[in-house]
């Protein structure tokens, strides 16, 4: 198993960036499919971003539509630590952000994720 924590979430305006990062520990990091999920209170945990690996050295890169354009999602192996970049938010953007680690090739579910972190809290005021 890996365990994963997510730091970076807090307070911003709208328009602003903020960086999201999910520090892994445990098993080899490199392996997995690696996500970014969010849920608004009210709301159901929804799809943001994923890493896939594909072969040794490269990774697929899957966007939710409303993140295309305004995240980017990367991946240290060396340092076990996955990134969510997030520019231009917007107030819809406020939900408790959740990094998982599941089995390639999978990745859009959240049932295709067998680890999860505790959440991060990002607030994004007008």
């Amino acid at each position: 198993q890996v365990q994963l924590v997510e730091s970076g979430g807090r307070l911003v305006q709208a328009g602003e960036s903020l960086r999201l990062s999910c520090a892994a520990s445990g098993r080899t990091f490199s392996g997995y499919t690696m996500g970014w999920f969010r849920q608004a209170p009210g709301k159901e945990r929804e799809f943001v971003a994923a890493s896939v690996p594909a072969g040794r050295w490269n990774e697929d890169l899957y966007y939710a539509e409303s993140a295309k354009g305004r995240f980017t999602i990367s991946r240290d192996n060396a340092k076990n630590t996955m990134y969510l970049q997030m520019n231009s938010l917007k107030p819809e953007d406020t939900a408790v952000y959740y990094c998982g680690a599941g089995t390639p090739p999978r990745y859009q579910r959240t049932y295709d994720y067998d680890q999860w972190g505790q959440g991060t809290l990002v607030t994004v005021s007008s």
